[in-house]
C-alpha cells in the first residue's frame, strides 16, 4: 500500500475547507490544508462577515431619523468610512487568526501560499511537492466581471471593502443579492446610488412577490433602479470621475465616482491544475461532484463554491463535514441540503425558505397563497412608509408548507425558526394552532387567513 505524507489535504481555507480539515483531523487523520490568501474564505474576509457589518452600519442613519418619533432630539450625526473600514479590518483579523489557531489546535498543518495539483495523489505548494490519499479541493468562487471597454475602472465586492473613501456617486451593476445588498449599504451610508441590471426585475430566482416588494421599497429609500439595462463602456476622466455608457432609459452617459460590478460569482478554479489532473468540471468551471463531494478522481474531493452549486456558507461546512466523515469516519455521510433557508441583507432583509410560488405550482400543481403586507409596528411612530411583506405557499391536497418568505425588519432571524417546522413537514394547520407572539412581526405567519388558490395551466 503506497505510503503518503497526507491522508487528507485540503486546498483552501475557506469555511468548508476549514470543517473539513478539522472533523478528519480529529477522526485521526493526518491534514494539513494550504490557503493562498487569508484564513476564513470569502464568507469571513470579503463576504458574509464584513458586508453584515457595513450593512449594521448603513442602519444607523435611519435609526437616527426613527428616534425623533419616539421622542429622542438627535443631533447631526456625522460618518467617517475611514474608521468603519478600520473597526472591521480589526475583526476581520481577529476572527482570522481564530480560524488559523482553531486548525492548529485541532493538529492540522497549516500552510501559507498556493496550491495546486499535480497528479491525482499530488500537491505542489509552495515550490515543494506533497502526497496525500485524499485532496480536496475547497477554493470557492470569486467575482465575474465581464470584458468590456473600460472595465479597469470597475471594482468588484473583493475591492468595495478596502476603499480609502466611500464614493459620493456609485453605479452598481447586476441584480443579485450582492448587488441589491451593497444598493443598500452605500445608499444608508450617505452615497447616491444607482443600480442598474439587465434583466426585468432584481433578485431572478427569488420569489416573485418578494422581488417586487423589495424593488419597490429600494425606489423609496432613494435608490436609483435602471431595469432591462446594461453598461456599454466605463471612460475615466482627467478629475478621476467615471464616465458610464449604458444601454435602456439612461440614454446620456452617466457620471459616477465608482463603479461597483456585482454580476455574478464563477467558481475558483483556474490555476489548480485540475483538467491536467483529469478533473470534470462544468461549463462554468464548477468541480463536477457526487453526493458524498466526490470527483471523477476518486482520490480528489470538492466542497463548497467551487463545485458551482449552492453557495452558501453554512452549505460549504456541512458539505465539509460531511465529506470528512466519508472518508475517515464509520460509514459515509452525505450533506442533506433539503430546504435549505438562504437571507439577503438588503434593505429591508429577505429570509426565505422552501418553494417559490413558482417552483410550487411546477411541483405540485394546485397550491394555496397566503400574504399579507403591513407597516411594522416601530413605523407608526418613525412615520416611515417601509412596509412588510410575509408570504406562506401551501400544497393545496395536503395542506404542508411549501415555503415561507418576508421581505421587513429581522426577515433572517424569523426565517430561521420556521425553517425547522418547514423542514420537519408542518402544515398549515400546524401553523394556525400555534399561540400568536404578540406584538411581533412573526405573528403574521400563524394568523394568516385569507387565501389565494393558484392552478398550474398545463
Amino acid at each position: 500500500m503506497p505510503s503518503y505524507d497526507y491522508q487528507l489535504f485540503v486546498i483552501g481555507g475557506g469555511s468548508g475547507g476549514v470543517r473539513a480539515a478539522r472533523i478528519a483531523a480529529g477522526l485521526g487523520a493526518r491534514v494539513a490544508i494550504a490557503e493562498n490568501f487569508r484564513y476564513g474564505g470569502t464568507c469571513v474576509i470579503r463576504g458574509c462577515v464584513p458586508k453584515k457589518l457595513l450593512v449594521y452600519a448603513a442602519h444607523f442613519a435611519e435609526d437616527f431619523a426613527d428616534a425623533q418619533g419616539f421622542g429622542w432630539s438627535v443631533p447631526p450625526a456625522q460618518f467617517s468610512w475611514p474608521k468603519l473600514i478600520e473597526a472591521k479590518n480589526k475583526e476581520i483579523a481577529r476572527l482570522s487568526s481564530i480560524y488559523e489557531n482553531n486548525l492548529t489546535a485541532s493538529k492540522v498543518e497549516v500552510m501559507h501560499g498556493a496550491a495546486r495539483l499535480v497528479d491525482a495523489h499530488t500537491v505542489l505548494v509552495n515550490g515543494k511537492q506533497v502526497t496525500a490519499e485524499h485532496i480536496l479541493v475547497a477554493t470557492g468562487g470569486t467575482p465575474f466581471v465581464p470584458q468590456i471597454p473600460g472595465i479597469e475602472h470597475a471594482i468588484t465586492s473583493n475591492e468595495v471593502f478596502d476603499l480609502p473613501q466611500l464614493p459620493k456617486r456609485v453605479l452598481i451593476v447586476g441584480g443579485g443579492y450582492i448587488a441589491v445588498e451593497f444598493a443598500g449599504i452605500l445608499n444608508g451610508l450617505g452615497a447616491q446610488v444607482t443600480l442598474c441590471y439587465r434583466g426585468e426585475q432584481v433578485l431572478r430566482g427569488f420569489d416573485d412577490d418578494v422581488r417586487t416588494h423589495l424593488f419597490e421599497e429600494m425606489l423609496k429609500k432613494g435608490i436609483t433602479v435602471l431595469l432591462h439595462s446594461d453598461v456599454v463602456r466605463i471612460d475615466k476622466s482627467s478629475d478621476s470621475s467615471l464616465s458610464v455608457a449604458l444601454t435602456g432609459s439612461q440614454t446620456t452617459p452617466l457620471g459616477v465616482d465608482a463603479v461597483l460590478y456585482a454580476t455574478g460569482r464563477v467558481p475558483n478554479t483556474l490555476g489548480l491544475g485540475l483538467a491536467e489532473a483529469g478533473v470534470a468540471l462544468d461549463e462554468a468551471g464548477g468541480v463536477t461532484v457526487d453526493a458524498f463531494g466526490q470527483t471523477n478522481i476518486s482520490s480528489i474531493h470538492a466542497v463548497g463554491d467551487v463545485t458551482n452549486r449552492i453557495a452558501l456558507t453554512p452549505v460549504a461546512i456541512r458539505e465539509g463535514a460531511a465529506l470528512a466523515n466519508t472518508l475517515f469516519g464509520p460509514t459515509p455521510v452525505s450533506a442533506d441540503l433539503t430546504t435549505v433557508p438562504s437571507a439577503v441583507f438588503s434593505q429591508p432583509p429577505i429570509g426565505t425558505v422552501g418553494l417559490t410560488e413558482a417552483q410550487a405550482l411546477v411541483q405540485y400543481g394546485e397550491i394555496d397563497i397566503y400574504s399579507s403586507k403591513f407597516r411594522n409596528m416601530r413605523h407608526t411612530l418613525s412615520g416611515r412608509n417601509e412596509r412588510t411583506l410575509v408570504k406562506l405557499i401551501v400544497d393545496s391536497a395536503s395542506q404542508r408548507v411549501l415555503g415561507a418568505h418576508m421581505v421587513g425588519a429581522d426577515s433572517p432571524e424569523i426565517i430561521q425558526g420556521l425553517a425547522i417546522a418547514i423542514r420537519m413537514g408542518a402544515t398549515k394547520a400546524d401553523f394556525d394552532a400555534t399561540v400568536a407572539l404578540h406584538p411581533s412581526a412573526a405573528e403574521e405567519f400563524v394568523t394568516l387567513r385569507d387565501k389565494v388558490t393558484r392552478k398550474r395551466h398545463d
